[in-house]
């Protein structure tokens, strides 16, 4: 039996869907939520049942969730963020000793990038997720 909006995947749908929340794997939540926060000048919420949520100020958190009996698979996590603060994150990060690459195979170190016309750069956090920041969207076609 195939399910009503099989054939049209759009139908009965109203508005946007938006990311709302993902979770992060992280093997001490609060070290890896408030190294990111501080990397990105946001802050830590408050717990919520077992996670602790940062709120990227656009409808979407990052909810930061305890791995203790399993290794943590990397994943890849990517953040646009105004032209203005981009410098003041990689101050950040040369401030916390993490290093930064141009590229998302960390092959050239301390540069940026300037895809699609902005700044980039990558990072791994605690947990070796592979961060991105980049003051322009990639440019789909």
């Amino acid at each position: 039996m195939s399910h009503p909006s099989a054939q049209h995947p759009h139908d009965g749908v109203t508005g946007t869907v938006q990311l709302n929340h993902t979770v992060v794997h992280a093997a001490d939540p609060a070290l890896s939520a408030e190294f990111i926060a501080v990397v990105l000048g946001l802050e830590v919420g408050a717990r919520f049942g077992p996670f602790l949520p940062v709120d990227l100020g656009n409808g979407v958190t990052l909810d930061y969730y305890e791995m203790r009996d399993e290794p943590i698979q990397p994943q890849h996590y990517a953040f646009l963020v105004p032209d203005e603060a981009f410098d003041a994150m990689l101050a950040r990060l040369d401030t916390l000793g993490i290093v930064y690459y141009a590229d998302p195979g960390h092959t050239e170190l301390g540069r940026t990038n300037d895809l699609f016309g902005g700044r980039g750069a990558y990072f791994d956090d605690p947990d070796g997720h592979n961060m991105e920041i980049m003051t322009r969207p990639y440019a789909r076609p």
